[in-house]
């Protein structure tokens, strides 16, 4: 079989590394081992030597209030006490018992032995191009996929299944119909505007699968109209939005934050908002006139020809794509730690007010800080993880290269051979010319438009909602 080759023994290397690598973990050394440090709540003698409050005189079994009952003990304290909070590294001992962390660790471990595979496959079919040969480094990355949209989806239900959730609620609700909209407004724009590849890949799919039935002796009309593929495109394309929501806003929270508290020098500054702008700047590289035109088209003054040729600029995309996901990844401490230090400036902005607060609150405004590290990190680092491996299976399945970039690559013949079946043979040769039929269904054009559009399109929600974030925090934010 074709499958029993080098890209088989890879993945079976790697199944094995996974079994045998449980002791050591990638996710858990970003939490634990790049300086973050979590803030350590004051226990209630702390806050009573603070406000003032006398301590209560041990008493008997029968006058033993607190120990009765079993109930924590409970007092008021004054809003505007002044408490500068002790800090502590963040330890494994610490994050293990942590919301979500289960979910955080295998989602960036995975991530991180699905990148591993993709190379090493990438490298392999460099040497060796595939002819029949199925790629399973994409089956790794569709996983990853569908392990961070799992994680999107569950934290997302959150805000459902919660009856204190319901401004959250109408939120992801609002946050669904905008992005429906957007979705069917971009989907009826012209490709020589925006080349996402969605009407080229229904055409070819159209024409292939039909005569692909035909080849099976079956009569149809054809796959599903243009209509309801774009239809079912838009609501994919909200569902997306609407799980990009609540990250988008938790990371524009994070980026508001680095800048003020860790933006001190300009290189910093640098890093941070290109960090923040460079999906912007992606989703603008698949409008053909501002990019694409000039880069691949236009000729200009003192040149022979264009800067660079349609391949290259191809290939350019994603290797930005890589390089920007790598730059968050990068970042993503200082963002976290960013998060972390809202446990001070919450009683920062507590001194400002009036009244009183009790003890049992006030800690717990401080420790559900730490309590949802995991899951801000998920928020993080899941949309990311998306779009990286959408865009990995885009360039693979695509047919791009990444010697694009440096130096011209021939153009391989478009024409396929039609497998014409023969007489006398037997079921199994009759199976797999049938399934060789059915590959030409799913052709390079039909690649590039699926995961071209889901590509831009996660680039351009995760934009979007940050963006809307930003806007929140400049605006209407108080402190």
């Amino acid at each position: 079989m074709a499958l029993l080759g080098a890209q088989l023994v890879i993945t079976l290397i790697m199944v094995s590394v996974i079994q045998k690598i449980g002791n050591y973990s990638f996710a858990r050394w970003l939490l634990c081992s790049r300086g973050l440090y979590r803030y350590l709540y004051p226990d209630n003698n702390e806050l009573k030597a603070l406000a003032g409050v006398p301590k209560e005189k041990p008493k008997g079994k029968k006058g033993g209030k607190f120990e009765s009952n079993g109930k924590a003990e409970t007092f008021h304290v004054p809003r505007s006490l002044d408490i500068q909070l002790e800090t502590s590294p963040v330890t494994p001992l610490d994050v293990i018992h942590l919301r979500f962390y289960t979910e955080y660790q295998w989602i960036v471990d995975f991530s991180l032995y699905t990148c591993i595979v993709y190379v090493l496959s990438e490298v392999y079919t460099s040497f060796f191009p595939l002819k029949d040969e199925f790629n399973l480094s994409m089956v790794w990355c569709l996983l990853v996929v569908l392990f961070s949209f799992k994680i999107l989806l569950t934290l997302t239900k959150q805000y459902f299944t919660s009856e204190e959730s319901i401004g959250e609620r109408s939120t992801c609700i609002v946050a669904f119909c905008v992005f429906l909209l957007l979705a069917m407004m971009v989907l009826i724009i012209d490709e020589s505007n925006l080349e996402v590849g969605v009407d080229p890949a229904y055409d070819s799919f159209y024409e292939n699968a039909h005569k692909f039935l035909e080849n099976q002796g079956l009569s149809s009309v054809g796959p599903a109209s243009k209509l309801i593929l774009k239809l079912s495109l838009a609501v994919w394309a909200a569902i997306i939005g609407t799980l990009f929501t609540f990250p988008g806003l938790r990371v524009a929270r994070m980026h508001w934050d680095s800048l003020r508290y860790y933006g001190e020098s300009k290189a910093k500054g640098f890093l941070l908002n290109a960090n923040f702008a460079m999906p912007f700047v992606l989703a603008l590289l698949w409008v053909r006139p501002i990019t694409r035109h000039y880069l691949t088209v236009r000729v200009f003054s003192g040149m022979e020809k264009p800067i660079m040729t349609s391949q290259a600029f191809d290939t350019l995309r994603l290797t930005l794509v890589v390089v920007t996901i790598a730059l968050r990844l990068a970042l993503m401490p200082r963002q976290l730690q960013a998060y972390l230090d809202m446990a001070q400036r919450r009683l920062d902005v507590q001194k400002k007010e009036a009244g009183r607060i009790t003890n049992i609150d006030l800690q717990k405004k401080i420790a559900s800080v730490f309590y949802y590290l995991c899951v801000v990190a998920l928020q993080y680092i899941c949309p990311i993880i998306m779009c990286l491996y959408f865009a990995l299976m885009y360039k693979t399945l695509g047919g791009y290269a990444w010697s694009d970039l440096f130096y011209e690559r021939q153009e391989m013949c478009a024409a396929e051979e039609k497998v014409e079946p023969r007489v006398g043979a037997d079921e199994v040769e009759q199976f797999q010319m049938a399934w060789e039929n059915l590959k030409m269904v799913f052709t390079q054009e039909v690649y590039r438009g699926v995961f071209g559009f889901a590509t831009w399109w996660c680039l351009f929600s995760w934009f979007i909602t940050t963006s809307l974030g930003m806007g929140y925090q400049t605006y209407f934010r108080i402190s």
